[in-house]
């Protein structure tokens, strides 16, 4: 049975770039630290294992080739395979624990190419299994040189006991339909976890905790030049000055209805806590409902292609 209020604790901190391993570790480390505070749900930004591959907002087209191609080498052979067990550390930290965790990865595909790799964003339960992977429906501008298209299998809604989850990643969010799919399975906790930051992506977020009436939660990343450095010819020039704020995090958490209740945290690497009430849930939907009493479903309908993707069939 799920309990009305709950702890929830958003990770800001850098992984260890590129480095499947190490960053499992400090994953593990920040949920240590989260479930000692008391928290039931520990939430980890966009593409968190092994780092979001940042460079891409930096190569230049033609000169850079060389070295996109190194880096993507390296996050090949450092993406996360879900049917190999890599996620064991955070699944071995949620029973222990008994909490549930959300985590972004790049997920290297081991059914279809093999080498194909996804924006993931998974859902382990308290009882360490893993309970919904959903796979960025699109990748956002030159993302699309790193990661496949998703499907809609995992666009889904889950039970926990701290209330019904479901995520988008990052500017999926700015998709109506992608929304109401969440919406329409009863969202109680929406995560948007992103490589976005600032007012512009904060107000969105409240936008969608008004229209959802339910509880919103921005998952931020946190990047300094010192977190990119990369052991490989040409990569120092990316980011030379180790102070800079790549990307500042502004993690966020937004209760039914628009208000901010914790964050943004801003430049700032830890742990962002909140007390999620599911009673704000009813209150906020008491007049606008959009998938309830609001909805004219006579007049405006969706459908939702679930079915995964498949290999070819040559017979």
């Amino acid at each position: 049975m799920k309990s009305a209020t709950n702890k929830l604790a958003i990770v800001q901190v850098p992984p260890v770039f590129l480095d499947r391993q190490q960053t499992l570790e400090r994953a593990v480390n920040s949920i240590d630290q989260a479930a000692s505070q008391g928290a039931k749900l520990v939430v980890f930004p966009e593409a968190f294992i092994p780092g979001y591959p940042a460079w891409i907002w930096r190569l230049r087209p033609g000169s850079d080739w060389g070295l996109c191609e190194s880096l993507h080498a390296r996050l090949l052979d450092q993406a996360v395979d879900i049917e190999h067990g890599d996620l064991a550390p955070l699944s071995a930290a949620a029973r222990q624990h008994g909490i549930t965790i959300l985590c972004g990865i790049n997920e290297r595909d081991s059914t279809l190419s093999r080498t194909t790799l996804f924006n993931s964003y998974v859902v382990i339960g308290t009882d360490g299994e893993l309970q919904n992977v959903h796979r960025k429906l699109m990748p956002t501008n030159p993302e699309r040189m790193v990661w496949g298209f998703g499907d809609g299998a995992g666009l889904n809604a889950v039970d926990t006991p701290c209330g019904r989850v479901g995520s988008l990643i990052c500017w999926e969010n700015y998709m109506p339909l992608a929304r109401y799919a969440l919406y329409a399975q009863g969202v109680e906790i929406y995560f948007a976890p992103t490589y976005d930051s600032g007012d512009d992506w904060v107000e969105s977020l409240r936008h969608i905790a008004r229209e959802s009436g339910c509880w919103v939660v921005g998952g931020g990343t946190l990047l300094r030049g010192s977190d990119m450095q990369f052991e490989l010819d040409g990569a120092s020039e990316l980011y030379p000055d180790h102070e800079e704020w790549v990307n500042p995090g502004d993690s966020v958490v937004i209760a039914p209805g628009g208000k901010l209740v914790a964050g943004p945290m801003h430049q700032e690497q830890g742990i962002l806590y909140a007390e999620i009430d599911l009673m704000q849930i009813g209150t906020a939907r008491r007049t606008m409902d959009v998938t309830g009493h609001y909805a004219r479903t006579d007049i405006l309908q969706l459908h939702v292609n679930r079915k995964p993707q498949s290999p070819v069939n040559f017979s």
